[in-house]
């Protein structure tokens, strides 16, 4: 029997597939309620700021105990942590996380996310084997240690975790509702 290697390429872009078809079902079952609820006394959230904005809990140094994060806050840290990696990957001024404002009510989040989908799944159509392993522009500030195949990997695992929570989230509020 012969094999052959799967390039990295291919599989970081079905890792990522897979990710996003498991993040997609929560998407799609999401109700706007589930955005502001908060599952805890303790918990981040995004607020509406004077001027109609939504501004994000956030702390420098990360709080003991770390607080419950609800689904909007989640939704914003998504789309912030991956408009920063977009900049890099493209070759931009990366946006400070104050720059990066989270769109507003659930259907408008959700829209925004998909969005950041289709600008990522663009950077992975046109990446070589020989791009990912040029060093990563972040998160790592270029520590050449890690390539642009270890931000791509770390873009999945995180999409995984943040799609978990956000899906965790949702059940725990349904059954809560029940």
């Amino acid at each position: 029997m012969t094999t052959s290697a799967t390039p990295r390429c291919v599989l970081l872009r079905w890792q990522f597939d897979l990710t996003w078809s498991l993040f997609e079902y929560h998407l799609e079952r999401l109700e706007p309620g589930d955005f502001l609820w908060e599952p805890a006394a303790h918990c981040w959230t995004v607020r509406r700021a004077a001027d109609g904005s939504w501004v994000p809990d956030w702390a420098e140094t990360e709080p003991d105990p770390v607080p419950v994060p609800t689904i909007g806050w989640l939704s914003w840290h998504i789309g912030w942590w991956w408009s920063v990696t977009l900049d890099h990957a493209e070759g931009r001024e990366p946006r400070e996380r104050t720059e990066v404002g989270w769109p507003g009510d659930g259907k408008a989040a959700i829209e925004w996310l998909r969005a950041l989908r289709t600008q990522w799944t663009a950077v992975l159509d046109r990446l070589t084997e020989e791009d990912l392993d040029g060093i990563a522009p972040f998160p790592w500030d270029r520590d050449p240690e890690h390539t642009v195949a270890h931000m791509v990997a770390w873009v999945n695992a995180e999409l995984m975790k943040n799609a978990t929570e956000i899906g965790q989230l949702r059940l725990l509020r349904a059954a809560s509702t029940a």
